[in-house]
């Protein structure tokens, strides 16, 4: 137990936090041994502090139930104890900016699930498969903060997973302009519909500063690092609409693509169930083994049927065909919350471990 990195959920009770813990369980390389939330929490055990609120299909484990919450706000105390810390606290950006920054600068690497660090220069922000690359600008940022083994680094918005990954598989054909519509599950703004009765058979048509984030974070991790900072790509164009619907889990695109090289369907397809990264070649744990998967039914994918593909960590994608405005449409689906939000930052954890960025403390 010693060997594994010692880690403190940031947030820990709420439902990013929740799906970190229930995450870690048993995870070979990493122990959650220290749980940090807002000041009303700290003081109470972990089961204390969450009561009715434990938002996960799994109990909660026994492993955290009696673990005592720290005040967030106390860098220092809370980055004595741990290796490195997930960030899913629930706060302003500006505050968000301000305490990774503390915690990074308290010699104690973050990997943040939140938004607000996202277009930092020198701050990378990866998904593993794409772009694991883009972790050597923190060398750059370190100089910046003065620290010898404190950083940041982010995984970038849920409502990207279920079409940035595609796209990537096709790049060799090179897209030149996107639209995408998300259908986005409640759960990426923490919600069940217990607390949220109001989504039952509804549809809403906004979520704030979701396109924004879908349009221009693809072109982030297409980006490449120059003079210590990560420069977006300058395309493809992309433009989207992001709709809230009444699912739990899952987002859904549905998306049309216009190469400057056409492919044949096959190939398109070919190219989706072959493609892979640097955590499938290093078998992190949490990587899926296989990240894309075609469905040739008409009908699929499916929340129901496909939304828990590799455990949550895999992508979804069907219906290809030809479209009559633009060269091809496909529906794409992700798991938010695991692929899109805490698994996603475990596997980018896993990452900074296998490249050295992540060790124990001396």
């Amino acid at each position: 137990m010693s060997e594994k990195l010692r880690v403190a959920i940031l947030g820990g009770t709420g439902m990013v936090g929740q799906r970190f813990i229930a995450l870690l369980e048993n995870h070979p390389w990493f122990q959650v041994t220290t749980i940090a939330a807002s000041p009303r929490s700290a003081g109470k055990t972990y089961e204390e502090a969450v009561g009715e609120r434990w938002k996960m299909d799994t109990p909660m484990p026994e492993a955290v139930k009696n673990i005592v919450v720290m005040n967030v706000n106390e860098v220092e105390a809370v980055a004595s104890q741990v290796d490195f810390v997930f960030s899913a606290v629930d706060m302003t950006k500006d505050e968000i900016r301000r305490i990774e920054e503390e915690y990074a600068k308290a010699e104690t690497p973050v990997v943040s699930n939140n938004s607000a660090h996202r277009w930092t220069p020198d701050v990378p922000m990866v998904v593993p498969e794409i772009n694991p690359e883009h972790m050597h600008v923190i060398e750059f940022q370190k100089k910046r903060l003065g620290t010898k083994r404190g950083f940041i680094a982010v995984k970038p918005n849920c409502s990207i997973q279920s079409y940035a990954p595609v796209l990537t598989a096709w790049k060799e054909f090179e897209p030149t302009e996107v639209v995408a519509t998300t259908y986005q599950a409640i759960s990426g703004a923490g919600k069940t519909f217990k607390e949220w009765p109001e989504m039952v058979g509804n549809i809403i048509p906004y979520i704030g500063g979701e396109e924004e984030k879908s349009e221009k974070e693809p072109l982030r991790i297409w980006g490449e690092i120059k003079d210590g900072v990560i420069v977006p790509a300058q395309g493809p164009k992309i433009t989207c609409q992001c709709i809230r619907v009444p699912v739990l889990n899952g987002h859904t695109a549905a998306v049309f693509v216009r190469f400057k090289n056409k492919p044949e369907k096959e190939q398109l397809i070919r190219k989706l169930r072959e493609f892979s990264g640097e955590p499938q070649r290093l078998g992190l744990p949490s990587a899926p083994a296989h990240f894309i998967q075609y469905l040739e039914d008409d009908n699929r994918p499916q929340v129901a049927l496909d939304v828990n593909y590799e455990n949550g960590m895999g992508i979804s994608v069907g219906r290809l065909r030809e479209d009559t405005l633009f060269d091809y449409k496909f529906v794409g689906l992700s798991h938010n919350t695991v692929r899109g939000a805490a698994g996603g930052a475990v596997l980018c954890a896993e990452l900074l471990k296998a490249q050295g960025y992540i060790t124990q403390k001396s």
